[in-house]
């Protein structure tokens, strides 16, 4: 089962899949056949022929839970300095322009903190640190906002123009009442 926070099972559930498998194992020790196995633990056959085969390489500690299986890449400390890194700005790591794009985002991680992530990995991590995708308006350095709103209220009016009258003889959808 997903959660919409990060994904993946939650503790509880996943020491419950955990006792499953060393359940497993405990049969795999006595001999037990895998069908029956995965009839009274209500699984698939192929799941415990899988665990069987991990605890045959590794044994008991084979079956136990890595953890979650979407734990992040990029340490809190690590991301720091990501952070910290993109607050210089992009010109400083040698972009043309202001503008962080996922991968300068991307190349950034990769030159500052030894790590090689996907783009869309590099989008969930800052999502997950509370960045959010922002574009820029696009605005001329030059632009006198005092002549912009003067043109606006006293130009456009003027070029705009009227609507047209509405006449007995007129191509509008409505026409005067008749009397």
């Amino acid at each position: 089962m997903r959660y919409p926070e990060g994904g993946g099972l939650t503790a509880e559930r996943r020491a419950f899949r955990e006792g499953i498998r060393l359940q497993a194992g405990d049969r795999f020790a006595a001999g037990e056949r895998t069908a029956v196995i995965a009839k009274d633990l209500r699984v698939s056959v192929r799941s415990v022929e899988r665990w069987r085969r991990a605890w045959r390489e590794g044994g008991m500690e084979a079956l136990r839970s890595t953890g979650p299986a979407n734990s992040p890449t990029v340490t809190d400390a690590q991301f720091a300095v990501l952070e910290e890194e993109l607050g210089r700005g992009p010109t400083v790591h040698g972009f043309d322009d202001q503008r962080w794009t996922l991968t300068r985002v991307q190349t950034v991680i990769r030159r500052r903190l030894n790590l090689s992530l996907s783009v869309a990995t590099v989008w969930r991590l800052l999502k997950r640190h509370g960045w959010s995708w922002q574009a820029p308006a696009r605005r001329a350095l030059e632009r006198d906002e005092h002549a912009v709103e003067s043109w606006k209220k006293e130009v456009w009016p003027q070029v705009k123009g009227s609507r047209r009258r509405v006449t007995a003889g007129s191509s509008s959808r409505t026409r005067p009442a008749s009397r």
